[in-house]
Parts: structure tokens; C-alpha cells; sequence
């Protein structure tokens, strides 16, 4: 690729990070815009893992420094997760791409209003959640499944992620905060399947990589400064967005 693609790479992948670590669906820009640039859409897949795995990293290291520290509530959703990102990397879905996408979306409206509510009070001090929301056999097959897609598509897993764990109780800061902890661990578990499959472009994913870098960097400190009145109106946009997409209206 020429100065000025890897350019627009770049500064695609600065907004895409902030977008992903506000809410999530900035791979809806990031793919497009590689499969615009000329790469075949498993090539431009795989090659985002890059750029996604490096956001959610830097992210993670920011919302450390800005004192935002859950590791210990990520843990026990890592499991389910990382065998439902393995599971989705390698296995070859029997639904149909369109039946899949428009009733994904369907589901994401679905769930939609009940996040918008606020969290319920935490019966205990452990980063605000209230464990007792949802049966722990029901988190792990619902994490499991939010795994399995975001190691098979990615695109708008973060979103899935943080209506998932707001629904689970967590306040939105705190949310974003574990989201890209699980983002990057599953994209981990990912990322090496791409590349054994020869589906990452190495130069534009390192172009895309610094941005995405950038952008979580940015979009983890407008978290924490901005609060869930920041974080919700990205969230209804994203959900919204990512929502017509897979419906088939935009």
C-alpha cells in the first residue's frame, strides 16, 4: 500500500479505538475501509485482529493508570470466553451469514432498553456488581456464546460485551474497564488461528495497529473522565448502528 492508504489506515484505526473502547463497533469502519483499500474480506478480518488486539491492550494499560482496576471481576467470565473464542476461530458456522446477521440484530434492539436502565445495587462492594442477576450456568453459556462470535466475526463484540455486562450489574466504567480486558484475551486466542491461515497483512495492520493503539488509549481516558453520561449516548449509537447493519437497513 502507498503513504497516503497507510495514512487513512491510520487515522481510521485512532477512531475506530476510541469508538471500541467507548461502546464498540469500530471494526464497521475498520474492515470496510481494508476491503476499500483493496484486501479480500478474510484478509481484511484477520488483519483488524491486529489492530483490535493492540486497542484493547493499550486501553486495559490506561484504565490502570487512571486507577480503574478489575482484573478479578474479568476472571470469571476469561473462561467461557476464551473456549467460545477458540471454538469460533476455528469452526465453520452451518447458519447462514444473513439469518445469522438480522437475527444478531434483532437481539441487539432486543436488549437494547434494559441496558439503558441503571444498574441494580450491588448487595456487595465488589466493583458494583450484583452477582445474583443472572445463574452462574446461564452467564457462562451466554459469555460463551459472545466468545464464539467474537472469535469468528469480532466486528461489534465489544458492543455484545457491554450490554452483557450491564446487564449483569456492572456500572458502564466499569463495564468498558473489564470489556477490553476479555477483548484482548479472546482476540489473543484468536489472532494466532489468522495467521496460521496466512490472513493478516502485515503492513497495513501495523499502520492500523499504531491508530487502534491511539484510539483506546484516548477512548479509556474519556471513560473515566466522562462517566456513563459520556459512555451511554455511544453505546445507544453504536447498538443502533451495528443493529440496521446486520438488519440489512443501511
Amino acid at each position: 500500500m502507498d503513504a497516503s492508504a497507510l495514512a487513512l489506515l491510520f487515522v481510521g484505526g485512532v477512531t475506530a479505538g476510541i469508538v471500541n473502547t467507548l461502546a464498540g463497533g469500530g471494526s464497521m469502519l475498520t474492515v470496510p475501509l481494508l476491503v476499500t483499500l483493496g484486501l479480500p474480506g478474510t484478509l481484511a478480518n484477520g488483519t483488524n485482529r491486529i489492530g483490535v488486539l493492540v486497542q484493547s491492550l493499550a486501553a486495559t494499560w490506561r484504565f490502570r493508570r487512571d486507577g480503574v482496576e478489575v482484573l478479578a471481576s474479568a476472571l470469571p467470565v476469561l473462561f467461557p470466553l476464551g473456549v467460545g473464542a477458540l471454538a469460533g476461530a476455528l469452526a465453520v458456522t452451518q447458519l447462514a451469514d444473513e439469518v445469522f446477521e438480522r437475527a444478531f440484530g434483532l437481539v441487539m434492539l432486543a436488549v437494547l432498553w434494559p441496558t439503558l436502565r441503571p444498574p441494580r445495587p450491588a448487595p456487595d462492594s465488589n466493583a458494583g456488581v450484583d452477582r445474583s442477576s443472572w445463574p452462574g450456568w446461564l452467564r457462562i453459556l451466554i459469555f460463551f456464546a459472545i466468545g464464539a462470535y467474537g472469535g469468528s466475526f469480532q466486528a461489534g463484540v465489544g458492543i455484545v460485551l457491554l450490554l452483557a455486562l450491564g446487564r449483569s450489574g456492572y456500572d458502564l466504567v466499569t463495564a468498558n474497564a473489564i470489556k477490553v480486558i476479555v477483548v484482548a484475551a479472546l482476540t489473543a486466542i484468536a489472532v494466532p488461528v489468522f495467521i496460521a491461515q496466512s490472513q493478516v497483512a502485515w503492513e497495513p495492520a501495523f499502520a492500523l495497529a499504531a491508530g487502534f493503539g491511539i484510539g483506546g488509549v484516548a477512548g479509556a481516558r474519556l471513560a473515566v473522565r466522562g462517566g456513563e453520561a459520556l459512555i451511554r449516548p455511544f453505546l445507544v449509537i453504536s447498538v443502533v448502528a451495528l443493529a440496521a447493519r446486520m438488519l440489512g437497513l443501511t
